[in-house]
């Protein structure tokens, strides 16, 4: 636990640092490395890391993807981008006679191509006219789901939620999780409304308290999907470079979730009014 809190006290300001102390450019930067390790640890923790010039291609690619969001490229870049991709990879599987079987290019592709664009919706986020309200808003919504999951988890928890994927995880943590997720998204917007100023625009607190639910949902979802993986493959964590946590795709596997969701929602109900 003391590892996982001091993680937070480093991860939070830097992450804070990173949007609004920094250039524009610096949040696709940011997750083009964020996806280049996520992409590799998950071809590592599938064993599709051991061919190192298909991990090469991959990692290279979902480390593009975030910037290709930022540049505005047209739909003509992207494409070319994962016409090459897809070439390359069929070019390895001639090339190594058979031996690279649909299965591995498959699941290669799929892992190479969903985590970075699910996480470049906060690249999209951040180039919204609302941002600095907005592209917080994964994160609140994730990080203090998982905390409050956490805690409600360990001081109530009797029901497993699935017992399987994560022996852990309780259905009193899962409702901790969807109360605080609600709770303290409303009180960012309070925060936001009363204290750091909206230039004349006031907070829709009940499209809040959907984003916290619907969000806290997706983001235990997430958090499960990814726990499918490991279980399938054997794996506790996905790396070791975040302590008390594993991973990159430890800790962001929520926010893998959450990022679109959010995205999508401000579409059809935007807080601001």
């Amino acid at each position: 636990m003391f590892k996982r809190v001091m993680v937070a006290v480093v991860f939070i300001p830097l992450i804070l640092l990173i949007i609004y102390a920094l250039p524009a450019v610096a949040v696709p930067i940011a997750m083009a490395g964020v996806c280049a390790v996520g992409v590799s640890e998950a071809l590592r923790a599938t064993g599709f890391l051991k061919h190192t010039r298909i991990a090469a291609y991959s990692i290279a690619l979902g480390a593009l993807i975030p910037l290709w969001e930022y540049s505005g490229a047209q739909t003509t870049y992207a494409l070319a981008g994962i016409f090459i991709y897809v070439t390359l990879l069929f070019a390895e599987a001639i090339y190594s006679r058979n031996t690279l079987g649909l299965e591995r290019l498959g699941g290669t592709f799929f892992l190479t191509v969903f985590i970075p664009w699910f996480l470049s919706a906060m690249v999209r986020l951040r180039l919204r006219p609302d941002w600095q309200l907005t592209i917080m808003l994964p994160f609140v919504v994730a990080f203090l789901s998982d905390a409050f999951a956490l805690f409600a988890g360990m001081l109530f928890g009797k029901h497993k939620l699935a017992p399987v994927l994560s022996p852990k995880k309780t259905v009193e943590g899962a409702v901790g999780g969807f109360m605080g997720a609600v709770v303290f998204t409303m009180a960012y917007g309070l925060l936001w409304d009363k204290v750091l100023g909206l230039d004349g625009w006031s907070v829709n607190y009940l499209a809040l308290a959907l984003y916290g639910g619907v969000g806290s949902c997706v983001s235990q979802l997430g958090d499960l999907s990814f726990s499918c993986i490991k279980r399938e493959y054997g794996i506790k964590d996905f790396g070791t470079i975040l302590p008390g946590h594993g991973g990159i795709l430890d800790r962001f596997d929520s926010v893998i979730f959450c990022a679109p969701l959010v995205e999508l929602l401000l579409h059809f109900l935007p807080i601001l009014k």
